[in-house]
């Protein structure tokens, strides 16, 4: 029995208000899968949090406050689809404790100075898992963001070198790339694989069951 984390961007669950329909795919697809292995699911802050954070900041509040606003988001984030997926464990606010569970656990942030992508780095290490799933509003790894540019490259397959290269080496709070910068050194030093897909869930699925997907894939 594998075990399987993944990293779910916050807004993918919050794009502005809650994604009902998004959750009721996601819940089928990895309900089905956990017959046969188990599934961390950390959720990201996202859109709650970056609002939060971009009033916080207007009040001048240090990095550390606005660290804690955004922490605080992603357990609203988690606890909210733990109930939808009517899990009675509590949320993982520490990545670093292995707890026993049966098919599905979720997980939020954990302390300042690093994102949900960083914990979810740390619980495959808790839980040595070889892999990740990166779960965002973008289908593939860009050479440069696709947000600001018109005309960028799709990269399909990544060193994690390479990947570090176009993100950068610093996290600030509500930082928007498609991997943490501090999580993707320690999952280098970790020889860990990344797998970066967009929100069409069918790519989930299909990777779960090792068929074809869209979407990246980052490894040493």
């Amino acid at each position: 029995m594998s075990t399987f984390i993944i990293s779910l961007g916050g807004s993918m669950v919050v794009p502005d208000e809650i994604n009902i329909s998004y959750l009721k795919k996601l819940k089928k697809i990895i309900k089905k899968h956990s017959k046969k292995n188990k599934f961390i699911l950390v959720i990201g802050g996202g859109y709650t949090a970056r609002k939060y954070q971009k009033a916080a900041k207007k009040l001048g509040l240090n990095q550390t406050a606005l660290d804690w606003i955004g922490i605080h988001a992603t357990w609203l984030n988690a606890d909210f689809v733990r109930t939808f997926f009517q899990i009675n464990q509590k949320i993982v606010d520490n990545p670093t404790k292995k707890i026993k569970f049966k098919k599905i656990l979720f997980a939020g942030g954990w302390k300042p100075g690093c994102s949900t992508d960083y914990d979810a780095v740390l619980l495959a290490k808790t839980y040595q898992a070889k892999s990740l799933i990166n779960i965002t509003n973008v289908s593939y790894l860009h050479n440069k963001n696709p947000k600001k540019y018109k005309n960028t490259k799709i990269i399909k397959q990544a060193t994690w070198q390479e990947l570090r290269k176009i993100i950068g080496s610093k996290w600030s709070p509500g930082l928007n790339t498609p991997f943490d910068p501090v999580a993707a050194k320690l999952a280098q030093k970790l020889k860990l694989k990344l797998y970066l897909i967009g929100p069409d869930l069918k790519n989930l699925d299909n990777l779960l069951r090792n068929k074809k997907f869209q979407g990246s894939t980052i490894e040493i």
